[in-house]
Order: C-alpha cells, then structure tokens, then sequence
C-alpha cells in the first residue's frame, strides 16, 4: 500500500490549522467584538413596537354638554410575513371595510412587518366591524386600540369646532387652535415575537398607557346655537342670499354665546363636505362693512368734541368728492340733519360731512382704536385682520367712504366687537371662544379674564346709544323692534367688490348689528346676510336680528330695563 509523501501530509495539515484559526478568529471576532451588534439586529427583528394614541379630550358646551368627543375604535393591520392566504384574506375583509378586494390585497403583499389594511379604511373601524373582522381568525392581521371622533351634534357649531384628521390630529377650528389641550401623550406597546408570528415567553411584553387629553370648555351654548342657526339658514333661503353669519356675544365678558355660518356642513362627514362650507366666516372672512361702520364715525365725532348734538348738516341726496359721486340710497332734496339723524337715517353724506370735520388722522386713528386692521386676538385660526389702508394712502374719497364702512374690509366679529364696545360702555373686551379646561382628575382650570381697553368714554357711548335707540324707534331700523323693549342697532346695506373686475358690482352684503335692552345691554347681536336678492340690511337682516334677540331674552331672562332718551333731531323724529 502506497502511502502519501509526507510533504503533501504536511501541506494539508498546515492548511487545516490555518483554516481552523480562521474560523476560530472569525468566531471570536463575531462573539466579542460584533456579538453586541448581532445580538442588537437580532433584538430589533423579533421586537414589535406600537404607538397607542391617546385619548383626545372632549370639546364641550357652556353647560358641559359634549359637543366633540372621541369613542372607541380600532385600526386594523397587517403583517404581510404571516398571511397565507392574501386572495381569502381579502375577499373576506373587504366587503366588512366597504372596499374592494383589491385595496386590501395591495397592502397584504408588501414586503415590510406592517402596514394598515386597505390604507385609511383600516383605521378608526368601529368596535362591530372589528369584532366581525377579528372573528374570522385570519393569519397575520391584527388591532390596535385607538378613537374616532365624533361630534353627536352633528352639524351644530361646526365651523367652530373644526375637525380632526385620520392620525387624530386637529386640522381646523378649536380642534386646531387647542391641539396641545386636547391631543394628550401617547403611549406605547413593544412585544417580543417569534418568526412564526407568537409572542415569546419570558420576552419583552411591555406596555407604557397614554395620558387623555385635556376637555375644553366653550363659551358655546349649545341650545342657543342651534335656535341661532336655524334662524339664519332660513333667513338666508327666505331672501335667497348666498350665505350668513351670525354672532351672539356679552358684552361684558366677550363670550360667545353663538357664532354661525352659512351653508353649514357635518364636521362627521367633513372629507365630503364643501370647503367653502367648512369656513368660520364670523372670523376668517372680511367684508365691507357698510353703514354699520358708521357708529365709530359718530363716536369719533362725540368724543373728539368735533360736533355738537344740535349741529344740523344740510344734506343733499349726492354729493362729489375727487372724482367719485357719493349717494343716499334714495334721493331726497336737501335736508337739515343732526348728527342723531344721520344715523337714524343713515345717510351717507351726512356721514361723510362729519368725516370731513374730522380729518384723514383721526378718522384713521378711531378705526384703529375699535380694532380695524388687526385681528381681535381670539387666537381662531385662520382669523382675518381685515384691510384699511394706510394713513398715506387715504385720498379725500377714501375719507368720504370709510364713513360709512366702503373702502375698508373688516371681519364680522370686528365688527361685532364695535358694537359690543358701545354696549360695554366704550371698554372694548377681546372676544372669547373658551372659558377653561378639564383635567384627567375633573378638575376645572379656568381661563384668563378677556382683556380690555378703554376706546370711548362712557359719556360718548352712552350717546351713541342713544342714537342707535333712534335707528330702531323711528329710523332705518324698524323691523328690529321687540314690543317691551328698547332695542339699540344699525342697519348696513354695503356694496361688493366684483372679483372679476375689481369695481364694484350689483351685489350688497346687508347687515344689523345691535343689542338690548339700550339702558342696561345684555347680549349684542351681529346679523349678516350676503347677497340677498332684498338687498337692505333693514329688510334682510334685521327680522334676523329681531328673532334671534327674542330668542336671547328668553334664553337669558332678559328683563326690559328703563328707555333711554332719544338724541335731538332735526326731521321731527319722536
């Protein structure tokens, strides 16, 4: 028998002996110095983390009565490693998730550990169709707890509420504006699983619990908005106009009793819903206010002691300026007027005359007193400043019409905050949306008091109240009354700009805003009817106003008070 050369023995030894230091180095290296690495990978592999929202804080009334809340829900996931059957999971899945098949079929086939089944239709499933889909058993679908949002009201309020988005974030509204109140912390859920899919014993299994959102409390009365809406939506389809907005408030305080807009939507089916219905006109929409605007005109006038009460203006029904014609809204011969009876009447060029005796400066300074040009500091999203032009832009026109509210562009709650100024007797108050939150253990945090300024004095808004007695006594504000008590308001019929031309057209926003009673104002009301086929503010908006007033007496037990005494007129008025 032949035996191998002792040299090849040696060779092969030699290579053995290498190999096996290699693998021994190799193996070394790997348990010492990329042990901790591979044992990391390993770790991250069989460890499944998931984020568990909290629970999102509810958004309530004045009285606390729910007006957002968030129920219970599930989404519904897949890990695509553990389907065996794609086709079978989706036929069974998809009709219970209202898709079809194929949605479901894309995201069982990915290549990741996770993914939601059919996209969004997976997520916030209510609690039935969870369980239906839970008891088919299906290999490698799952649930995680999470909410949906809910607003039982439905449509009530709910361009000021906003709404919420698929990842439970807020998106509009008080929704938006409070995230960090309502969101709350989430928590989170890891679990070590085996490659076949079960947890493993003795692994991690660790579960951090989310911390509720806080609740917001409104200034919201739930009962008056729905009366206020109501209201509106049938005063809008009554004049066959494009929309509205009203705003009921204290004065004192700047609480928002109601704020409405129309057309109005479901903020529970708000993906579906117009976007221009989604919009809380009251506060991110500017308009040309009109001859509402003319009570800081006449505040300006008293306060600077420019005129007297006694004062008569001889007042033609037109009047140039520059080159532009300013009109009455009906022709008339000259007449004599009072500062009273140019609100009363509300003529434009009587308006405009004691504009003229003011001056550029100080008419620009009192509108910017009352707030025009900045937003009134609710901290609504989206809240519009407005637009008045710069002092250095004001020409003589400008002048004439800002008297009367054209030329200037102001926010209906601006503008309801004039109001609510005079009412409060010339202390301006920021208006308010929320009194205060809820903690998890039920205790009530409340909010800051409203700030406030002084614009006007007493004096000068008490006057001025006076005047505004006189617009619904015997003026253009007649169809505001309310029988056993004295009404204080001004109506506003203010032509639109049209967008296609930038001139304006033949289309007028009409307008009363007011309050009551005028010795002792308790609730200042904003009515605002756009492009009403009746045009005049004292047509479309008053019996607005009128009916949501007698709503606010009833709901707030409003007594009559004592009648203020009308101011001097020249035209007879009683």
């Amino acid at each position: 028998m032949n035996r191998p050369p002792v040299g090849r023995l040696l060779v092969l030894l030699t290579v053995m002996v290498f190999g096996l230091t290699g693998v021994m180095a190799r193996l070394s290296v790997l348990q010492v110095r990329e042990g901790t690495s591979y044992e990391e990978r390993g770790y991250d592999q069989r460890l499944h983390s998931f984020i568990l929202p909290a629970q999102r804080g509810s958004i309530l009334d004045a009285s606390r009565q729910p007006l957002a809340l968030s129920v219970d829900a599930r989404d519904v996931y897949a890990d695509p490693r553990f389907v065996q059957d794609p086709l079978g999971t989706a036929t069974a899945i998809a009709p219970l998730l209202g898709v079809r098949p194929a949605a479901v079929l894309r995201t069982l086939g990915g290549t990741g550990s996770f993914a939601y089944v059919a996209g969004d239709a997976g997520r916030q499933v209510d609690l039935a169709t969870a369980a239906r889909i839970e008891a088919l058993h299906l290999p490698g679908i799952g649930f995680l707890p999470t909410s949906k949002r809910s607003y039982p009201t439905g449509p009530l309020a709910a361009q000021v509420l906003g709404y919420v988005g698929i990842d439970g974030d807020g998106i509009a509204g008080l929704e938006y504006q409070y995230q960090r109140v309502l969101s709350g912390t989430p928590g989170e859920f890891r679990q070590e699983m085996s490659p076949s899919g079960q947890p493993i014993a003795q692994g991690v299994d660790e579960t951090t619990a989310p911390v509720p959102g806080d609740d917001l409390v409104t200034t919201i009365d739930r009962q008056f908005q729905y009366e206020v809406q109501t209201a509106l939506a049938a005063a809008v389809k009554a004049n066959h106009a494009k929309g509205g907005t009203v705003i009921v408030m204290d004065p004192h305080t700047g609480d928002i009793y109601a704020m409405a807009s129309y057309p109005a939507y479901d903020a529970n089916a708000y993906p579906d819903s117009d976007v221009d219905a989604r919009l809380n006109t009251a506060l991110v929409d500017a308009f040309e206010p009109g001859s509402v605007n003319k009570v800081i005109t006449a505040s300006a006038a008293l306060e600077e002691h420019a005129v007297s009460l006694e004062r008569r203006f001889q007042v033609p029904d037109q009047m140039s300026v520059d080159t532009f014609t300013i009109h009455d809204s009906h022709p008339h011969p000259p007449e004599a007027m009072t500062l009273g009876d140019i609100i009363a009447e509300s003529s434009n060029i009587g308006a405009a005359k004691v504009a003229q005796i003011l001056g550029k400066s100080t008419m620009s300074s009192y509108l910017s007193r009352f707030g025009f040009g900045r937003t009134t500091g609710s901290g609504f999203p989206g809240e519009t400043a407005g637009d008045v032009p710069p002092l250095s832009e004001w020409s003589d026109a400008l002048l004439a019409t800002a008297a009367y509210g054209q030329g200037l562009t102001v926010s209906p709650m601006q503008m309801a905050s004039v109001y609510a100024t005079v009412a409060n007797h010339g202390m301006w108050v920021q208006p308010r949306l929320a009194t205060g939150v809820i903690d998890g253990a039920n205790v009530f945090h409340a909010a800051d008091a409203a700030p406030t300024r002084r614009v006007i004095s007493a004096a000068t808004a008490d006057t001025v109240t006076r005047m505004l007695a006189a617009v619904v006594q015997d003026g253009t504000g007649t169809l505001a009354q309310i029988p056993g008590y004295q009404v204080a308001g001004k109506t506003g019929t203010a032509l639109k700009v049209d967008p296609q031309t930038g001139r304006y057209g033949r289309k007028y926003v009409a307008s009363f805003i007011g309050f009551l009673p005028a010795s002792d104002p308790q609730v200042v009301i904003a009515a605002i009817i756009d492009e009403p086929t009746t045009i005049y503010g004292g047509v479309a908006a008053a019996p607005l106003f009128q009916q949501v007033a007698q709503y606010s007496i009833q709901r707030l037990g409003i007594t009559p008070g004592d009648p203020v005494a009308l101011p001097p007129s020249a035209l007879g008025l009683k």
